[in-house]
């Protein structure tokens, strides 16, 4: 994924209004030794691309005047009530370094999990996504966590899943927490047991005078 930008070298907050007023974000990219280089990008360009979920665990191919180089994306200010991308940092990539990166889980097969399918149970994510680390070329763009097992009220934890070739979890060493859980709602619970029981057949014996 390709983002295009230019350099820019005024800097200061009434250089930024005025170029939010022309249509543009103000950016910086730092990182991977070199010196943090001011940046301008189309602000609409880049706010349709930040709402698709590889722009946020991608390495990205940032253009600067025609120069490129790999980049993921660090941190990005939304104006607080216009729909309005106010800033945005990049980081370089070092390809020979390992990077620390948030991945998404993506949750198959809920609709043949038994717990489901056979129980009425609710699938419930507790985890949406992972801190993950790896060299750049290993970089997984989601990590799928497969439900078709997944019996009511049992889980699966972060040891039972199958992580890429060269991704290991960062911040989650140790921890053994449960990603996600299918429940059977208190309300499907209340209705079995207010289901009512076969009636009990009426005496052929006549009650006594």
């Amino acid at each position: 994924m390709e983002v295009i930008a230019n350099k820019r070298d005024v800097q200061g907050k009434g250089a930024s209004r005025r170029l939010r007023r022309q249509g543009k974000t103000p950016g910086v990219v730092y990182g991977a030794g070199k010196e943090a280089v001011n940046i301008e990008l189309d602000h609409n360009t880049l706010f349709y691309a930040l709402k698709r979920e590889a722009f946020h665990a991608s390495i990205l191919t940032l253009a600067i005047d025609g120069v490129k180089e790999a980049v993921l994306l660090r941190d990005y200010i939304m104006h607080p009530f216009r729909m309005e991308v106010q800033h945005i940092d990049f980081q370089r990539v070092d390809k020979t370094q390992k990077i620390h990166v948030k991945v998404p889980l993506h949750f198959v097969n809920a609709d043949i999990a038994p717990g489901v399918k056979l129980a009425s149970g609710v699938v419930t994510h507790i985890m949406t996504d992972l801190n993950v680390s790896c060299l750049a070329d290993n970089l997984p763009e989601y990590i799928e966590v497969d439900l078709a097992d997944l019996q009511a009220g049992h889980s699966i934890h972060l040891s039972q899943l199958k992580l890429p070739k060269g991704v290991e979890l960062s911040s989650h060493k140790g921890d053994d927490s449960a990603v996600v859980t299918i429940v059977i709602p208190r309300g499907a619970v209340a209705e079995d047991a207010a289901e009512p029981t076969e009636a009990a057949p009426a005496s052929a014996t006549p009650p006594a005078a």
